[in-house]
């Protein structure tokens, strides 16, 4: 046994099958099947922290989670052993040693989210994609966007009866594109509050198709109220899809 050394793992999942992220009691999720991967590896029980959560069947293209290991391994080994422990649905792409203090949830610097749209039946695209069979403007929707980066409270946006201390988030961009029959938000914060992406795209897609007018937007987030908005986008088209850390937290 060695001293213990701190380790970044990145991985990505499909997040139908698991009631998210965070462990909870009688309940399949992400963290329960890393931490059990890694206890039936090294033979001992081993916990993780996540860069944050994620909802039921929301997925991640990049997750990045922090572990302590106190043995000597070898790391292309470990790669293939924890791949092969885990469900099919989470794939483990690197192990990074990093710094004694990194924190993979306080050290980011931003996360970024892409949410799918597709308008038309499509048996591989289903599980990860929200289908609509109306098309919104695009050029509204982009227009409304803006508007998120005139704020920092997004208490409209996120889901009641959450622990958190406030409800500031800069967001950083926020911005739909069109690309190979698909529409795809990309938008990029800080932080993100529970529910905030998928409220966010409801309500922009209630704008794209009409039901509010552009200018809504500034009036629903001064109102600080969940009930102004629009209902959340299904879970399926929502990907977590990058995580920034200072370069100088890594250590190879």
């Amino acid at each position: 046994m060695s001293r213990i050394q701190r380790y970044f793992l990145e991985l990505s999942y499909h997040g139908g099958p698991f009631h998210g992220w965070q462990i909870q009691q009688n309940a399949f999720t992400v963290q329960e099947s890393i931490e059990s991967a890694l206890s039936t590896y090294f033979k001992t029980p081993m916990t993780i922290m996540g860069s944050g959560r994620t909802d039921t069947g929301v997925h991640a293209s990049m997750q990045v989670c922090h572990v302590d290991i106190s043995h000597e391994f070898d790391r292309e080994k470990l790669l293939k052993g924890l791949n092969g422990i885990l469900p099919k649905e989470i794939a483990i792409h690197s192990i990074r040693k990093v710094t004694d203090d990194a924190h993979a949830r306080f050290d980011a610097i931003e996360r970024s989210y892409v949410y799918r749209m597709i308008f038309r039946k499509s048996p591989f695209l289903d599980e990860f994609a929200w289908t609509s069979f109306f098309t919104p403007d695009l050029q509204k929707m982009n227009d409304a966007a803006l508007i998120l980066l005139n704020h920092e409270d997004f208490e409209c946006f996120s889901k009641v009866h959450t622990e958190v201390n406030h409800f500031r988030c800069q967001i950083k961009q926020a911005h739909w594109e069109q690309k190979d029959g698909e529409l795809l938000f990309h938008i990029t914060a800080n932080r993100f509050l529970r529910g905030m992406v998928r409220a966010i795209v409801g309500t922009l897609v209630d704008i794209g198709l009409g039901k509010k007018p552009v200018e809504s937007m500034d009036e629903i987030i001064k109102s600080k109220d969940r009930n102004k908005a629009g209902k959340a986008a299904p879970a399926k088209g929502l990907f977590l899809s990058k995580i920034v850390y200072p370069e100088n937290i890594y250590l190879d």
